[in-house]
């Protein structure tokens, strides 16, 4: 082989990947949890640490577990449009993602509240089970309990008619 052609090669072959990275979106980071069971937890509600949940209190039930916290921007964009899918009957359990200043209560009883229940992860500990990397993050779970999508990022209205209602209409069925 011709030796002036080495670098040639090298520029097409780094082009190829270059051009194959551009194709993807950053913000879809692959879980490994898709089509695993959601792992199990049992944790105590925000505001009222008596009462507890776990996931195995939705079986049988298609919903979403929101991972947010009170110092997230991002998870603040996107709580009009989860009010919006409380409304409309979209089954939601908040995890409140490492809220060392103790701030989801009083937030929540500002703004409101889309969740069915909101518990608190002071630890992180259940975040990590999940795989959870930052907040907003929201994790598709199916009547049988198996994750099925992960949401990185905010739901936007965009997300919710292009991904997630679809799948859950499927999922529902």
């Amino acid at each position: 082989m011709n030796k002036r052609l080495i670098p040639l090669i090298v520029f097409l072959v780094l082009a190829v990947f270059f051009a194959i990275g551009l194709t993807k979106n950053p913000r879809e980071v692959p879980s490994p949890f898709i089509d695993k069971p959601a792992p199990a937890f049992r944790l105590p509600e925000v505001g009222n640490p008596a009462q507890t949940f776990g996931p195995e209190e939705m079986r049988g039930q298609v919903w979403m577990l929101n991972v947010w916290a009170p110092w997230c921007v991002s998870c603040r964009q996107e709580h009009g449009v989860l009010m919006q899918l409380q409304a409309q009957g979209v089954k939601l359990v908040g995890l409140n993602w490492k809220d060392k200043d103790r701030e989801a209560a009083a937030l929540l009883a500002r703004l409101g509240s889309p969740y069915l229940s909101t518990v608190d992860d002071l630890d992180g500990r259940v975040g990590i089970d999940y795989g959870v990397t930052g907040t907003p993050e929201t994790f598709v779970i199916d009547k049988g309990g198996i994750i099925r999508f992960k949401q990185t990022g905010p739901i936007s209205e965009e997300v919710w008619k292009e991904k997630l209602e679809p799948m859950l209409k499927e999922l529902a069925r």
